[in-house]
């Protein structure tokens, strides 16, 4: 008997796993591993790296001056002129790519700016409730019942249409999104056991929720970044394309696309339009797939 009881213990037994010999994986590590499962989204970081490094280089990768006018007027593409010339005579293909700079800086910027003011209104009005959360949560309705596009374009209308206020005016008008997701985020943190014990031991207000429940708050947050850039990019486009953001003879995809509310240019001279069409669309496919893959990769219920 004791013989079959050892022999029964040695089918049972489960064997040895990796993580059991050299330890189990991090968090890290397994947002890694399946993010890096999800196709689409591996492939939108890839295209969306060497957009960042044209954008980065491109007066060594653009192989003509943007601003140089040439006595080829809306020129078909052809050796000299890869996309062809525009209608004032500059390089399309050099503008197209020095415009990636700026759709790049209104993404990333605006994201930055909006994030961080949505991040610090929404984690004050969680955390300490009461009439701080209502008027920072009445402000947040006030500026959410506003049309956005109709809002910026009258703001910029006021202060006038350049890069930079692109920048600012939506920065400071697209926060109120993060605000209420981070507010409900730090809402249901603030009651588990380590921000009590914080408090308990009577760490500051600012380091049990920037060093303690912000952290924990994070995947949301990036997330939500993430989609961001993919609207700012169109939201400058929008403007630019109505003559409301980025400014001749400063190069914007939005303002190539200008040339396209002509009859005769959709219909006889495409690559005046489609570049800077294919390059709008693929780079909020781009973002909007990563944005897919770290929605998934940071799923908490997954992270087990």
């Amino acid at each position: 008997m004791p013989m079959l009881e050892t022999n029964i213990k040695k089918d049972v037994e489960p064997p040895i796993s990796h993580t059991e010999i050299g330890g189990e994986e991090t968090p890290l590590q397994l947002i890694i591993k399946r993010f890096m499962k999800h196709r689409l989204a591996v492939a939108g970081s890839i295209l969306m790296l060497l957009i960042i490094l044209m954008a980065i280089f491109a007066p060594v990768i653009a192989p003509k001056d943007p601003y140089q006018v040439y006595d080829e007027f809306s020129a078909p593409p052809s050796a000299e002129h890869w996309l062809g010339t525009d209608q004032v005579g500059r390089d399309l293909f050099t503008r197209l790519i020095y415009a990636s700079r700026v759709s790049m800086a209104v993404g990333l910027g605006a994201v930055l700016i909006y994030t961080l003011i949505g991040t610090i209104l929404g984690a004050v009005s969680g955390y300490f409730g009461g009439w701080v959360d209502i008027v920072l949560m009445r402000l947040t309705d006030v500026f959410m019942s506003f049309p956005g596009l109709m809002l910026i374009l009258v703001v910029v209308s006021i202060l006038g249409p350049s890069l930079f206020n692109i920048i600012w005016i939506l920065g400071l008008l697209g926060w109120p999104a993060v605000a209420r997701l981070v507010r409900g985020t730090v809402l249901s943190l603030k009651h588990v056991d380590y921000v009590k014990s914080g408090v308990v031991l009577g760490l500051s207000t600012p380091r049990i929720l920037f060093q303690h429940i912000l952290p924990n708050a994070i995947a949301p947050i990036l997330v939500q970044a993430t989609f961001g850039i993919a609207a700012a990019i169109i939201v400058e486009a929008s403007l630019s394309f109505l003559g409301m953001g980025v400014q001749p003879p400063t190069a914007s995809w939005g303002n190539m696309l200008t040339d396209a509310q002509s009859l005769t240019v959709l219909t006889d001279q495409p690559w005046l339009w489609v570049p800077p069409g294919v390059m709008i669309v693929i780079v909020v496919l781009a973002i909007n797939f990563i944005g897919d893959g770290l929605r998934d990769a940071l799923d908490p219920k997954t992270l087990k």
